[in-house]
């Protein structure tokens, strides 16, 4: 039953990147593939959540619990992200793939988000993990609520403070560094990762008889590879650089990558 679960929700990941690169290519702007991609992967999740299981044939009060947080978390970032692309131009990122990639861009750029596809179906099975736990509802579960509750919160001042910044026709050619972004050059990006944390929080068992839900860190370290290391942090950065040369250097001399806090010495 759940690995058939499993192939079913992988098959709709990517048919939803499929027509995310259909709809790109109609309109010629990227962007719209994240707001897919992450509507996509939350209906995975809240299809996880609430899914039965031999041991969990009713939905738990864990179960419903993540569907909600997860519902919650693709909303906010989705229609964040739609009201982005909509009034700006096409993502650095995908505008430096349509340079390099010239005439093979869309064959290629289908392959990338196979690729994302498969990247969200990893994703969710933390989220598949944390709803499956059958330990009776306890603090963990509240601490996890704690954590993905600031997370959402977190990530959406950072946005609506990047937001108001980038509204004022002065701030064009500046960079944000004030509020969160005084503290960190992607304070999004951290939120965004705090928020997984909290999967592996829900899928702990404390008496230590669910060893599957350790294996939920897999998402948090995979989304942290993927920010810092991938597809978040290095081109944004790269981009930056290109953009706002010596500025954004002084900035990331008196501000930390990723984590919001104050830097030492400064």
């Amino acid at each position: 039953m759940t690995i058939a679960l499993v192939i079913a929700v992988t098959i709709g990941l990517s048919l939803a990147m499929s027509v995310a690169w259909l709809v790109q290519r109609r309109t010629g702007n990227a962007g719209w593939v994240d707001a897919v991609w992450t509507f996509a992967l939350g209906a995975a999740g809240v299809i996880y959540a609430l899914s039965p299981s031999a041991v969990i044939p009713w939905p738990s009060t864990r179960q419903v619990l993540v569907a909600v947080l997860v519902a919650a978390w693709s909303l906010r970032l989705g229609l964040y992200l739609l009201r982005r692309t909509g009034r700006l131009p096409e993502d650095a990122r995908y505008a430096q793939f349509r340079r390099e990639w010239g005439e093979t861009y869309q064959s290629r750029m289908f392959m990338f988000l196979q690729i994302q596809a498969l990247a969200a179906a990893f994703l969710a099975l933390s989220m598949l993990l944390a709803a499956r736990n059958p330990h009776p509802f306890g603090i963990l579960d509240v601490i996890a609520l704690a954590v993905l509750g600031s997370a959402i919160i977190g990530a959406g001042i950072a946005d609506a403070q990047l937001g108001r910044f980038r509204a004022e026709q002065a701030n064009r050619s500046r960079i944000c560094d004030s509020g969160l972004w005084s503290l960190s050059r992607h304070p999004n990006y951290f939120f965004e990762w705090l928020g997984w944390m909290a999967y592996p929080i829900f899928a702990i068992d404390p008496s230590g008889s669910y060893l599957w839900g350790w294996l939920a860190f897999s998402g948090p370290v995979a989304m942290y590879g993927l920010l810092v290391h991938v597809s978040g942090i290095p081109p944004t950065e790269a981009h930056m650089l290109r953009t706002r040369g010596d500025a954004f250097r002084r900035y990331q001399e008196r501000t930390r990558p990723f984590l919001p806090l104050p830097k030492a010495g400064t």
